[in-house]
């Protein structure tokens, strides 16, 4: 279940039909790509007092928007870099935040949605579509008897040639995505199945296959550590490691032509996403043998389920083929957690990379990690403790 449907209706509905149907009256055209890479937002929304606009590229306050003699509102923003990644942005009508109901590109959520848009560049990037041979990338569904019968998606990437040898088995990486997104987010945002398309035609990744479920086990903003007392059923982290163990990974397994060995299975994810990587990473070294921690959020379970793995650095270093965390300098309170993590790591001395560099809490810098991180998944390839 996706959280709260009803309530969601009841508050944001009227608001986007009053706007949708003053966008239709007014021929409102947006967002409106400026010749010198300044971008131009328009929403009509005559009756409002008060609209805002919010990007993941900004990281203040969201910008107050100003209204002409028709309601239409609008702000002029940038320049914004071309190519650097897909833009997400919302709209706040006297307290209602909307997507822009003109642009048919929406970042869904697991609350509330937003709209993407680009800059063109000159020069594809590597999270761009190139000429090159492309995966392909499928839903599926499946009913989890872990979440209480409950029906969910999960999107697969299989890469160029897949369904042409059929006895060639791949090696799989489960990629998580964040808190308040879905299973689509790293596809639909992330483009990342352009970035596997461009980095194995380059041969600076393995062709795998890359699996990526919906992460919230429980209702966005449930919670995601431990419950007091124990009751760790309600914890969002542990609760969604059952699903995964338990129905994921055998449907995987039973649908895909997939590599049964620790040493080709990977776990990586972003912010919350990371989080469950490491946690279900360290706790189980017998499925997954590389993590990826991609501006993560401090696993609550540090102590208590990485204790064994930390204590026996020589043991998991042997085990561990790639262990990577990375930052943004403009993250802080996930790069406050990364650095913490980093510290631990090395008092225990446990091999791993650590990349920090220049970025904020979004795709542009998560696409940029995943370009640094995929070269070191299922190669013979020894991490090591890193900064740049």
């Amino acid at each position: 279940m996706i959280a709260r449907p009803a309530l969601l209706l009841a508050t944001a509905l009227p608001v986007f039909l009053q706007v949708a149907t003053a966008q239709n009256q007014a021929n409102v055209v947006s967002p409106e790509i400026l010749p010198d890479h300044r971008v131009t937002f328009r929403i009509a929304a005559p009756k409002a007092t008060e609209v805002a606009f919010t990007g993941d590229w900004i990281t203040a306050t969201p910008e107050k928007m100003t209204k002409d003699e028709r309601g239409v509102w609008s702000v002029t923003l940038g320049p914004l870099p071309p190519a650097s990644y897909i833009y997400s942005y919302t709209y706040t009508v006297d307290g209602v935040a909307i997507p822009d109901p003109v642009n048919p590109r929406i970042k869904l959520r697991a609350r509330g949605s937003g709209s993407l848009f680009e800059v063109p560049g000159e020069t594809p990037e590597m999270w761009q579509p190139r000429d090159v041979p492309h995966g392909k990338v499928e839903i599926n569904w499946q009913r989890s008897t872990v979440l209480n019968g409950e029906t969910r998606s999960f999107w697969v990437y299989t890469p160029p040639g897949y369904e042409k040898d059929l006895d060639r088995k791949y090696p799989v990486l489960y990629l998580l995505h964040g808190s308040n997104d879905t299973a689509a987010g790293w596809t639909t945002a992330g483009t990342v199945n352009f970035i596997f398309d461009n980095m194995i035609a380059e041969k600076k990744a393995t062709p795998m296959i890359v699996v990526m479920p919906f992460g919230h086990a429980i209702p966005f903003g449930g919670g995601r550590g431990p419950s007091p007392g124990g009751a760790a059923p309600q914890s969002n982290t542990l609760l969604f490691e059952q699903y995964l163990l338990s129905n994921l990974m055998p449907t995987v397994a039973s649908q895909y032509r997939t590599l049964a060995l620790p040493e080709s299975r990977a776990i990586a994810g972003m912010s919350m996403g990371g989080e469950q990587s490491l946690v279900i990473g360290f706790g189980h070294p017998e499925l997954f043998r590389s993590i990826g921690a991609l501006s993560p959020a401090m696993p609550h379970e540090l102590a208590d389920r990485w204790a064994a793995a930390l204590a026996d650095s020589k043991g998991t270093n042997a085990k561990m083929k790639a262990l990577w965390i990375a930052c943004g300098r403009q993250d802080p309170g996930h790069l406050t957690a990364s650095r913490r993590l980093d510290s631990t790591l090395q008092e225990h001395g446990v091999t791993h990379t650590y990349w920090e560099t220049e970025g904020a809490h979004n795709y542009a810098l998560w696409q940029r990690q995943m370009v640094e991180f995929l070269p070191l998944l299922f190669r013979p390839v020894t991490s090591t403790t890193a900064r740049k």
